[in-house]
């Protein structure tokens, strides 16, 4: 589809008469065994069972292949695999491309089950990882090893939100060795307020439960791959047993057509609401990309296209239990849940040294409690309300 505008590019990507068979949106096709007609058919579709060929449920049916063309449209790849969570996407990306003796460099302040992957299970394989300050910035090219065989980036920074200098970085590690494969997790954009793979990143990952999704009813991971890491995605995570059911790609396909409004919206309370607690007496700082007090708005301003409504805000005092349990047991329109990305607003708090237990690099500089929310799509009058009773219940 050339040159059509993001926006557009959401409604239409996906949606060929191939696979939506005359309708509005895609078909929803269950399937295992998928039946050919002939031997001669057989042979044609075993041909072509990594390029879109009906061959067996696993490689996908005709669900399955609009959600993964949508991607690709979307992210500007050569293919994208299906992931049954975030989790998985990024698991199985790094799996896909590492054996015993090799070098990881993650992030460290990454999502946390991230980190955990890194520390059991490639641990146990024999993979070895260094955890990096997520503001390195070139300075990530001295810690590249003959064994480093991935770079894992995330930005924003899962919790504390460090925006990082992605450009830098890319050309750091490409100056020390062009091989090595570099990827993100690319779910606080969705995947298109920043276009990762623009950037040389090779792989682009997702949890589409957040913002693909949209609705906090369904589990879902993306990786979009450029052409030299794609057959190497695409085959090892199929030997691995990797994929979704067909009505989960059904409704991340039907999620897309509405992103575009719903990220608007999500944008513009968000930075409100942030811009109205960093007037807060209560409040240290505030960790949301718009704002120059996140580490990293620089390079937000100069890199992303926009932003969502997942942030986070420091207290100029640490609450005790009995003072969170009290301020966030009686939010009216936050509530406390993991994940993020639906239409609803949540919130989770966590203590400064909770922070330091799982951030091996790049330890807090704040001495408060750390309050995350999600903006969802209640009117934002009404969000203000609910967060300005909860500072009237830590006063109390």
């Amino acid at each position: 589809m050339p040159n059509l505008k993001m926006n557009t590019l959401l409604v239409t990507a996906g949606r060929s008469e191939r696979v939506s068979q005359g309708s509005v949106n895609p078909v929803i096709q269950r399937a295992s065994s998928l039946v050919f007609s002939s031997v001669k058919a057989k042979k044609e579709a075993a041909k072509k069972r990594t390029n879109g060929a009906l061959f067996y449920g696993r490689r996908g049916t005709l669900t399955h292949f609009a959600l993964q063309d949508a991607m690709v449209a979307l992210e500007g790849g050569a293919g994208c695999t299906l992931y049954p969570c975030g989790a998985a996407a990024v698991a199985n990306s790094i799996l896909s491309f590492v054996k015993s003796g090799d070098h990881v460099l993650m992030t460290g302040a990454a999502y946390e089950p991230s980190q955990d992957f890194c520390n059991i299970i490639l641990k146990d394989m024999n993979i070895s990882t260094t955890f990096y300050d997520p503001l390195i910035g070139a300075g990530i090219a001295d810690l590249i090893t003959p064994a480093t065989k991935v770079v894992f980036m995330e930005s924003p920074s899962s919790v504390t939100m460090e925006v990082q200098d992605i450009p830098a970085m890319v050309k750091a590690i490409r100056s020390v060795n062009p091989e090595v494969i570099i990827m993100i997790d690319n779910t606080w954009a969705a995947g298109i307020l920043f276009k990762a793979l623009e950037h040389d990143i090779d792989i682009s990952i997702q949890a589409g439960t957040k913002y693909i999704v949209g609705h906090s009813d369904a589990m879902l991971g993306t990786a979009v791959a450029n052409a030299r890491c794609w057959d190497q995605l695409r085959e090892r995570s199929y030997l691995m047993g990797q994929m979704v059911d067909a009505d989960t790609a059904y409704v991340a396909a039907r999620g897309l057509r509405t992103m575009a409004v719903r990220l608007k919206q999500h944008q513009e309370s968000s930075i409100k609401i942030a811009h109205w607690l960093a007037a807060r007496p209560e409040v240290e700082r505030v960790n949301h990309p718009e704002l120059p007090s996140c580490k990293g708005h620089e390079f937000y301003k100069r890199d992303f296209k926009g932003c969502n409504g997942l942030f986070s805000f420091v207290l100029k005092d640490k609450l005790s239990d009995a003072q969170l349990a009290e301020y966030l047991d009686n939010f009216h329109h936050f509530s406390m849940a993991y994940s993020w990305g639906g239409y609803e607003s949540l919130i989770l708090a966590n203590q400064p040294e909770e922070l330091n237990a799982i951030r091996p690099a790049g330890k807090v500089d704040f001495n408060g409690t750390l309050v995350r929310v999600h903006i969802g799509l209640e009117d934002c009058d009404d969000l203000i309300a609910d967060l300005a009773a909860g500072f009237e219940r830590l006063k109390n």
